[in-house]
């Protein structure tokens, strides 16, 4: 199919929604019909705290469309971009109280919620993003999806975040000992936090839209993230030194209210799903290249990105792992070193 004949299909879908159909909007829960055949029209509001310009937020756009095909219009996902519903963890604790439908968090801002998730906060775990992928497909990846339905919480998908690395507003990230002494804003996970301090440094939680002024103020001196996310947000401009050191590999996850979710027919829970599912695939190829465009378009902008040899970092980081005592980590810690 050819882009022009796409958009007018999509085009055509969109008009058939707003013009032919009105739905029923879902602040909470979606209308209960009896007959489970018949497919009742539902607005379902997704709120995430990224910019339009993300691939996250692009994939969420490719669902919105996918779930329109599919349902042949009979479902619709509003989105809500840049944090105008809530924080992560706001728009988490709307979910389980039915208040939002749908929400894409990190899974870091989930260990609060569900302890496993420090998993993925764990330094150096993963090889590369083949190692990463191969244990989010496998059986106890896409069993920590459903690892939070007791909290009102199911997963849908997992989105790639791609890894995490330093950046700092005053000099290079090469070693461990240069976080010393170093303010670095963190995500507030307790694995997280607890990976700064045996790295040397001072970690600071300090909520993602606030960073930019954070970094530019001194209240800060580093940060940490993914190469889409320092230039979405243009941290470059404050923060010029980027560190491709990788120290996480954390997943986003496309989260949605078990109790709106148990509430639709089996049929429309199966075209979610579908949707949320191929969304995750179109999102894992552009990550991909927005990662390496995002790298390029750092540099253009006076940023300087360095490679960095994580052994040092590596052995710096193993007190983390010889404190761990979850037998439900260690277990999946071993599940991971097999996959290597």
């Amino acid at each position: 199919m050819t882009a022009r004949r796409s958009a007018i299909v999509f085009g055509f879908l969109i008009g058939v929604v707003f013009s032919a159909v009105m739905f029923v909007s879902l602040l909470g829960a979606p209308q209960q019909v009896s007959d489970k055949q018949q497919s009742p029209k539902v607005t379902l509001k997704l709120g995430h705290a990224l910019d339009t310009s993300h691939p996250v937020h692009k994939s969420m756009e490719f669902m919105k469309y996918k779930l329109l095909e599919l349902s042949q219009g009979s479902m619709q996902v509003e989105i809500y971009p840049s944090g105008v519903l809530g924080s992560e963890v706001q728009s988490i604790e709307q979910l389980q109280q039915g208040a939002l439908a749908m929400t894409k968090t990190s899974a870091a801002a989930l260990e609060s919620f569900v302890s496993n998730m420090q998993l993925f906060g764990l330094p150096y775990l993963f090889e590369d993003h083949q190692h990463f992928w191969r244990f989010l497909s496998s059986n106890t990846g896409q069993g920590l999806l459903n690892s939070a339905l007791d909290k009102n919480l199911r997963g849908l998908a997992y989105l790639d975040a791609g890894s995490r690395n330093f950046y700092s507003s005053t000099k290079p990230i090469k070693e461990p000992a240069d976080l010393v002494g170093m303010k670095v804003r963190v995500m507030n996970s307790k694995m997280a936090i607890n990976m700064i301090e045996v790295l040397g440094g001072s970690p600071t939680p300090i909520a993602w839209g606030e960073l930019y002024s954070a970094l530019a103020q001194g209240t800060v001196d580093a940060a940490e993230n993914n190469p889409p996310s320092y230039v979405s947000n243009k941290h470059y401009e404050v923060s010029p030194h980027f560190s491709l050191d990788g120290h996480t590999r954390i997943p986003d996850m496309l989260l949605i209210s078990e109790p709106i979710f148990s509430q639709l027919s089996t049929q429309q829970q199966q075209w979610l799903k579908q949707a949320a599912s191929q969304a995750s695939d179109f999102q894992k190829t552009l990550w991909q290249q927005t990662n390496n465009a995002a790298l390029e378009e750092a540099k253009q902008n006076g940023a300087q990105v360095y490679v960095v040899n994580t052994k040092a970092f590596n052995e710096k980081a193993k007190p983390i792992y010889h404190s761990i005592k979850d037998p439900e980590l260690l277990d999946m810690i071993k599940v991971i070193e097999a996959l290597k």
